[in-house]
């Protein structure tokens, strides 16, 4: 099985986000399936974008698990 990986700047671009915000999520284990490789980070071309916590919708899903 060969992955194809991208790198946080191709990542940011793909999500439009700023580079940093990608390394940040990469480094918090945010971001399924990534790699270190040395000083990069290797991210699967499949990876999704993890949902904002600062949104509405990430809280009114953070309400719902906290009610079950």
């Amino acid at each position: 099985m060969e992955f194809e990986w991208l790198s946080p700047s191709q990542v940011a671009e793909k999500w439009g986000v700023k580079e940093r915000q990608v390394q940040l999520l990469c480094s918090q284990g945010k971001i399924e399936g990534v790699r270190r490789l040395g000083r990069s980070w290797l991210i699967p071309m499949d990876a999704e974008k993890p949902i904002d916590g600062r949104t509405l919708a990430a809280k009114q899903i953070k309400n719902e698990t906290d009610k079950k």
